[in-house]
C-alpha cells in the first residue's frame, strides 16, 4: 500500500495537535483528514473509509471511546485500525480503549519520529488477502497456513492444529490486541465449550516453542504477538 493511497482519520478537540501531527503526516505522503470529536469522526470515517484512525479519548459531545465502539460497529470499516492518542496513561483508561475496540495506544506528548515510526507500524498491519490465505513472513518467522506450516529461520516447528490457529491469529496483525472473548470465538468457535483457561494454556504452549518475548499479555484484556 502506497502512502499516497494510505488515508489517516486525525480526531482531537485541540487544534494545534491537528495541525502539528497532521502537517506531519501530510508530509510523509499521507491522505490526512481530521474531525473535532466524537460525532464529526464517525461521519468522516464514513465518508472517507480511513485506514488508520488517530483518536483523542477525552472530547467535547462523544469521547473517543464512544466513538470507538460506533466506529466499530460499521461493517465497511472492520479493518480500520484505530489507536488512541491521550495524555492519560492509567490502566483503565486503555482496557476500556482495547475494550471498546482500538488495536493500540499513543500517549502525548509525542515527538513527530517517534508518531511517525508508529504509524508505520500501525499501516504494516495491512495485508493483501494473498497474504492472509497464504504465507505470513515477519522477521525470521514464517507461517504457512495452507500447510499448517511454521518455520523459525529453516528450522521446522510442529505445533497441534489450535496452537498453530491461536498463533496464525495474532501474528496476523502484529501489535493488535485480540480479546479474549474473540480469541475464542475465532480459533474454537462453537466446536466445544471452553474457558479462558484453555487461551493461557496455549498461549504457555507457545512461548515455550516459539518465543516467550512473542507474546504480551493485556492484562484484562486478552494477547497480542509482538513483531
Amino acid at each position: 500500500m502506497k502512502k499516497k493511497e494510505t488515508r489517516i482519520l486525525l480526531v482531537d478537540d485541540e487544534p494545534d495537535i491537528l495541525e502539528i501531527i497532521g502537517y506531519n503526516l501530510s508530509s510523509e505522503g499521507y491522505q490526512v483528514y481530521t474531525a473535532e470529536n466524537g460525532v464529526e469522526a464517525i461521519s468522516q470515517a464514513k465518508k472517507h473509509k480511513p485506514h488508520l484512525i488517530i483518536l483523542d479519548v477525552m472530547m467535547p459531545e462523544m469521547d473517543g471511546i464512544e466513538a470507538c465502539e460506533k466506529i466499530r460497529n460499521i461493517s465497511e470499516l472492520d479493518e480500520t485500525i484505530i489507536t488512541f492518542l491521550t495524555a492519560r496513561s492509567e490502566d483503565y483508561s486503555q482496557v476500556a480503549g482495547f475494550e471498546a475496540g482500538a488495536d493500540d495506544y499513543i500517549t502525548k506528548p509525542v515527538k513527530p519520529k517517534l508518531l511517525l515510526s508508529k504509524v508505520k507500524s500501525l499501516l504494516r498491519r495491512f495485508k493483501s488477502q494473498e497474504e492472509e490465505e497464504g504465507v505470513l513472513k515477519i522477521g525470521n518467522l514464517t507461517i504457512n497456513r495452507e500447510e499448517y506450516k511454521i518455520l523459525i529461520g529453516k528450522r521446522e516447528v510442529i505445533l497441534p492444529r489450535k496452537e498453530f490457529e491461536l498463533l496464525a491469529l495474532l501474528a496476523s496483525k502484529p501489535g493488535k490486541v485480540f480479546k479474549r472473548e474473540d480469541i475464542l470465538d475465532r480459533v474454537w468457535g462453537n466446536e466445544v465449550v471452553v474457558g479462558g483457561r484453555t487461551i493461557d494454556v496455549h498461549i504457555r504452549k507457545l512461548r515455550e516453542k516459539i518465543g516467550d518475548d512473542r507474546f504480551k499479555t493485556v492484562k484484562g484484556v486478552g494477547y497480542k504477538f509482538v513483531e
